[in-house]
């Protein structure tokens, strides 16, 4: 095999694990990762799940790709973002129900014992606190207005970013998410 044919194999390979992916990240959001199969996913793809194997040798494997792909879709270097770009966030994330479903349904899953995400969701929050943390302090220096350190307001506001993606999805009519999120924005820089 010349090298450039080895470089056109490696090229579609990436190319089906990518589309292997995006079918499974549509599945899951259907059906949840438990109800999630590979064969499901084989057959989206037009695969048999013994080829869907030869790209991801087991479930766990697919739905760390799946996450990660997910994360390479908001990847922002930490040192840029800043507190008006998390309300960016929000709204671009108001434009994509089915990406914030398939992560909201995985995350309710992940705190099971044993579930295959549980690490994964574990160590990302643990970056997303240290990120907003970040974020917050180059906003407002050590203490925000409303008395709190960088840390203590951190996991809020995690916390209503999250909290507000689930209530959207569930009842996107009456949660305006964007708005809300600016409001909570606005409740960081007042007196306490």
């Amino acid at each position: 095999m010349s090298y450039g044919d080895a470089m056109n194999a490696r090229v579609r390979s990436e190319e089906r694990r990518a589309e292997i992916v995006r079918a499974a990240l549509e599945v899951i959001a259907e059906r949840g990762y438990r109800g999630a199969s590979l064969a499901a996913v084989a057959e989206r793809v037009g695969l048999t799940q013994q080829g869907l194997l030869h790209y991801f040798p087991t479930k766990d494997a697919l739905l760390v790709a799946v996450l990660k792909d997910r994360d390479q879709w908001d990847a922002v270097p930490a040192t840029q973002w800043r507190v008006d770009l998390l309300a960016s966030l929000v709204e671009y994330n108001a434009m994509r129900p089915g990406i914030i479903q398939t992560f909201s349904a995985l995350l309710g899953e992940s705190v099971t014992e044993g579930h295959p995400a549980r690490g994964y969701f574990t160590g990302r929050y643990r970056q997303v606190r240290e990120n907003m943390a970040a974020v917050l302090r180059a906003e407002y220096g050590e203490r925000l207005p409303n008395g709190l350190t960088p840390e203590r307001t951190a996991p809020l506001l995690v916390a209503v970013m999250d909290g507000l993606q689930y209530q959207w999805l569930l009842d996107p009519e009456s949660v305006d998410m964007p708005g809300a999120f600016r409001d909570f924005l606005a409740l960081l820089g007042e007196e306490a």
